[in-house]
C-alpha cells in the first residue's frame, strides 16, 4: 500500500490544504442538503457549485474519470428500473397525468419522467464534492483528523487502511482480468453475448476475494506485530492544527445548513413540476 497506490492527488490547492475531519463535515452537510430537498432547481445549482470546486481542485480528469462513469452508469440504471417498475410513479407524487407512453401494463407519464431526472440531478450533485472529498483527503491525515474529533484511532485507522486497499483492489481485479484473458476468457466487448461475459466477470469475485483476504490477513499481522491497539491513545506523525480556512469552512458549512433545514420546514423544497397549470 505505498503512495502510488492511494487515491489521493497530490496538489497545492485549497482544498488539498483542508484538514480531512473539515472536508468530511463538508461532505456530511452537502449530503443532508441534497437529501432535504426533491426539488431539481436546487440540485443543479449545487451541481454547479460542486463543479467549480472540482476544477478549483486541479484534478486530472484521466484520474477521477472512472469515478465520473460510475456515477453515470449508476444513474442510467437507476432511470431504467425505476421506469419499468414505476412508470407512473410521478404521477402519484405531483397528483397530475400526463400520458406519453402506453406500455401495456402501465403507462409513462412526463411527471414520472420529470421526477426520474429530478432523482437523477440528485445523484449527480453529490458527485464533484464526493470527488474531492476521496482525492484530495490524505488517509492519513483524514484518520489523525478523526481521531482529533474523538472517534477511536481504531476506527480512525480503519478508515486509512480502506482508503489505501482500494487502488490495491483495483489493481488485482484488473491483473485477475488479464490472466483470464489470456486463458481464452471472453470479457471485451465482441468476445461473446452480454450474458456470457457477465458470467465471466462474475467468476472474477472468487479469486479477488481470495486475494483480499490473503491482503487482510497479511496486514493484520503486520499490525499485531507492531503492537497496534495495544495503548488507549496514540500520537499522528502528520496531525496538525485546524487554521483559518478549516474554521471558515465549518461556520459556513453550519450556516448553510442551518439555512437549508429551516427553508425546508417552511415548505420550500417538495417536488417541483414546472407544468403544473
Amino acid at each position: 500500500m505505498s503512495k502510488a497506490g492511494m487515491l489521493y492527488i497530490e496538489r497545492d490547492t485549497l482544498f488539498h490544504r483542508l484538514d480531512g475531519a473539515v472536508k468530511l463535515i463538508m461532505l456530511l452537510a452537502w449530503t443532508v442538503i441534497v437529501f432535504l430537498f426533491q426539488d431539481i432547481r436546487v440540485f443543479i445549482v449545487l451541481f454547479i457549485i460542486g463543479l467549480v470546486l472540482l476544477m478549483s481542485a486541479q484534478l486530472p480528469w484521466k484520474r477521477i474519470r472512472l469515478l465520473v462513469w460510475v456515477i453515470i452508469v449508476f444513474n442510467i440504471f437507476n432511470s431504467i428500473f425505476t421506469i419499468l417498475v414505476s412508470p407512473a410513479y410521478g404521477s402519484e407524487v405531483n397528483g397530475t397525468t400526463t400520458v406519453l407512453i402506453d406500455l401495456g401494463y402501465e403507462v409513462l407519464t412526463l411527471e414520472t419522467v420529470f421526477y426520474i431526472l429530478t432523482l437523477s440531478m440528485k445523484y449527480m450533485s453529490l458527485m464533484p464534492i464526493s470527488i474531492l472529498f476521496v482525492y484530495t483527503t490524505h488517509p492519513t491525515r483524514f484518520a489523525g483528523s478523526l481521531n482529533r474529533l474523538g472517534v477511536p484511532y481504531k476506527i480512525a485507522y480503519a478508515f486509512n487502511i480502506a482508503f489505501r486497499y482500494i487502488p490495491d483492489l483495483k489493481k488485482d481485479f484488473i491483473s485477475i482480468s488479464h490472466a483470464m484473458q489470456a486463458r481464452g476468457v471472453g470479457l471485451a466487448r465482441g468476445e461473446g453475448t452480454l450474458i456470457q461475459r457477465m458470467k465471466h466477470f462474475a467468476a472474477i469475485a472468487i479469486p479477488l476475494v481470495q486475494s483480499s483476504l490473503a491482503r487482510i490477513d497479511t496486514v493484520a499481522n503486520a499490525m499485531d506485530l507492531r503492537g497496534f491497539g495495544k495503548n488507549a491513545k496514540r500520537t499522528w506523525y502528520s496531525s496538525s492544527p485546524w487554521g483559518r480556512a478549516d474554521i471558515g469552512i465549518v461556520i459556513v458549512c453550519v450556516i448553510v445548513l442551518a439555512v437549508s433545514i429551516t427553508v425546508r420546514v417552511q415548505g420550500f423544497g417538495t417536488f417541483w413540476y414546472p407544468f403544473n397549470s
